[in-house]
């Protein structure tokens, strides 16, 4: 009985510290991003790619360790596109991309 005490411990222990350093890796990427945009893109769109796809996974993962399926995460993201189309957002206004998101979420889950 002690051992499984034990084990579950340091499984929420484990599992703590993961959360707190995907929070880190976050903000440091959030950080990254905000750099190279002061900076500008000089070598090109990879290292924006490189961030942006980072901080994507490190959401998702985050969002796991909480206990959030990825579908669930998916799901709500486009329920969001679909709620700012609807409310004319100026993303969807001015460029049409929560439709093209939407469309693009719709075309992933086949």
């Amino acid at each position: 009985m002690a051992d499984l005490q034990k084990n579950n411990q340091v499984d929420i222990g484990k599992s703590l510290k993961m959360i707190e350093f995907l929070k880190c890796e976050l903000l440091n990427s959030v950080a990254m991003l905000f750099e190279l945009m002061v900076k500008g893109i000089k070598e090109g769109q990879e290292a924006l790619i490189e961030v942006l796809a980072n901080i994507i996974l490190v959401a998702y993962s985050l969002g796991k360790r909480l206990g959030i399926d990825y579908y669930m995460i998916d799901k709500k993201i486009q329920d969001k596109a679909k709620l700012h189309i609807i409310e004319e957002h100026h993303l969807e206004k001015w460029y049409g991309e929560l439709s093209s998101l939407n469309q693009y979420l719709k075309n992933r889950g086949k």
